[in-house]
């Protein structure tokens, strides 16, 4: 008999329920997960000023998508959300620790 005890979240139990937390997560937490890759990019990266805007525009594009079969793909909504806010968390503690300037 396993001991381990498992955090399952209540919507798990709930297809429909399940599904629209999904499609919400995808779609909100994805674009501020992209945003906020863009905007750190957009001051982190070594290169002009537009180049390095256009550059993090087109990475945050992949960002959304590979955020939205994340959040599609994780086993539960617990799993899900972590990995959106996991990330952001870090993007926003890099974006506020990067200086105000950022690349020439």
């Amino acid at each position: 008999m396993s001991t381990s005890t498992r955090f399952v979240f209540f919507a798990d139990h709930r297809p429909w329920l399940n599904i629209s937390l999904r499609s919400v997560m995808a779609l909100f937490g994805g674009y501020g997960l992209a945003s906020l890759v863009a905007a750190t990019l957009a001051i982190g990266l070594p290169l002009p000023r537009p180049d390095a805007v256009m550059a993090a525009i087109m990475l945050a594009f992949l960002v959304h998508l590979l955020a939205a079969l994340w959040v599609f793909g994780a086993a539960t909504l617990t799993r899900a959300a972590a990995g959106l806010a996991i990330p952001a968390a870090l993007l926003g503690l890099w974006l506020w620790l990067l200086p105000a300037g950022g690349a020439a």
